[in-house]
């Protein structure tokens, strides 16, 4: 009897154990939230409802992101939830937290800082909410995509454009991006590299991936270094600064070069207000963010990196 009793408490152990991991999967898409590798429950594109935080929407390079995220998921009906960081990462995690417990089926994230957006990646994980990185990704915790250019080949064909125009030993000028921001370690990795040895950088500063202060700082770096022949601007919006800054000194020789392919610098670079730009396209990216979270609930294999083309665009190409 006492053997009986002992197995029968074994068995019931069992059962309980099973039934409090069963309790413990919601219906989101990773089962331990570890890996998209994991078994998921399928769903179709119009039963899944997507948490979407951009980083800001001032810079129209993201509402074009935005808005190409909005028409593909009203097209495959999909619910999609959009909020605006407004390029402060206390807001952007406030956001995705909101996300998190709200239990939505997937969260696509433009970070604002690639280091301070990994405690709610994580955050997704433990609930097992699969994470797609847009442009610049997160330097931690478990995501199940990042979709973004390749941002090192970027600054290199900048920097090797540049070389080409200037000659050897030119002197130019780098405005940076957001400190924490993947996009401005891999563009400057990419353009610095390429110009080692080649071309003197004889300053560089940040802006914040912000117009007005894009503005600011080439106006700064002119007055100090009017020698310089080019200044490249790690995205479109501070290059539209520095194109404005050259056009109002006295030193309109200077060449800009920029990184996005926003319609603004496009403009200015047709204009012969800007000089070249590396261009992505916006709207791949919002479709591909959409067709990974997809192509999970089908339970398909997703890729860790996805890239987005890109293009050096000068006054000869723009059209």
């Amino acid at each position: 009897m006492k053997r009986s009793f002992k197995r029968l408490l074994t068995i019931g152990a069992v059962v309980l154990l099973s039934a409090g991991a069963l309790a413990g999967c919601g219906g989101t898409g990773l089962s331990s939230g570890t890996s998209s590798s994991n078994k998921v429950e399928k769903k179709k594109p119009d039963k899944l409802t997507v948490g979407v935080s951009i980083s800001t929407l001032s810079n129209p390079a993201f509402i074009v992101l935005k808005n190409k995220i909005e028409d593909y998921a009203k097209k495959n009906g999909t619910k999609v939830q959009i909020t605006d960081a407004q390029n402060d990462t206390a807001k952007q995690n406030n956001d995705v937290e909101d996300f998190v417990q709200k239990k939505v089926d997937a969260i696509i994230v433009n970070p604002c800082d690639s280091s301070a957006i990994t405690p709610e990646v994580k955050s997704a994980n433990k609930a097992g909410i699969p994470v797609v990185c847009v442009d610049r990704s997160s330097d931690g915790g478990k995501v199940l995509s990042t979709v973004a250019t390749d941002s090192v080949k970027g600054g290199k064909m900048a920097g090797d454009y540049l070389i080409k125009q200037l000659g050897e030993g030119s002197k130019v000028a780098e405005i940076t991006g957001i400190p924490g921001a993947s996009a401005t370690r891999e563009r400057g990795q990419g353009f610095d590299g390429a110009v080692k040895g080649k071309l003197d950088i004889v300053t560089k500063q940040t802006a914040n991936f912000d117009r007005a202060k894009g503005l600011t700082v080439a106006e700064n770096i002119i007055q100090a270094h009017p020698e310089i022949k080019a200044i490249f601007a790690q995205n479109d919006a501070m290059a539209v600064g520095a194109a404005k800054a050259v056009s109002g000194s006295s030193h309109k020789d200077i060449k800009v070069v920029g990184f996005d392919g926003e319609a603004s610098f496009l403009k200015m670079i047709k204009n012969g207000q800007g000089t070249a730009t590396i261009a992505q396209r916006w709207d791949l990216m919002g479709t591909m963010s959409l067709d990974a979270v997809y192509d999970h609930y089908q339970g398909k294999k997703v890729k860790k990196t996805i890239h987005s083309p890109i293009k050096l665009t000068t006054k000869a190409n723009v059209k």
